[in-house]
Parts: structure tokens; sequence; C-alpha cells
């Protein structure tokens, strides 16, 4: 665990285990938003993903309107 401490930086094996778990949770939770993402558009509508498509080519050009850089 030493190891793994020295490369994430942090001043205890605790708080390495802490974040290995928490980069764990993170990967699951990835993982689970992706599988409902992908359910999604295997099941959704022609005329949904149409509507999405229209939409899409309507606000993208103006999704940054009036943000600074």
């Amino acid at each position: 665990m030493g190891e793994v401490r020295q490369k994430r930086g942090t001043g205890s094996d605790s708080e390495a285990l802490d974040l290995l778990l928490r980069a764990a949770m993170l990967d699951v939770k990835r993982e689970q938003i992706d599988a409902a993402c992908k359910e999604y558009y295997d099941t959704a509508s022609e005329q949904d993903l149409a509507e999405q498509r229209d939409w899409a080519e309507m606000t993208g050009p103006n999704m940054w309107r009036g943000v600074s850089e």
C-alpha cells in the first residue's frame, strides 16, 4: 500500500485506499450511465431520434453564444 500511497501522493494508507475506492465507485457509476445511454438509444423510436437530431442541429451552432472564452 505504501507504493500506492506514494503514487497517489497521499499522507496515509487509509487516504490512498479511500482514493482507490472513490475511483472504483466512479468507474462503476460511469459504466451504469453508459449502459443506460446505450439502452435508451437501442430502444428509442425513430421519431425520438429524429427529434433529437433536429434539436441538435438547431441548438448546436448557438450552444456557446454568449459564453466568454
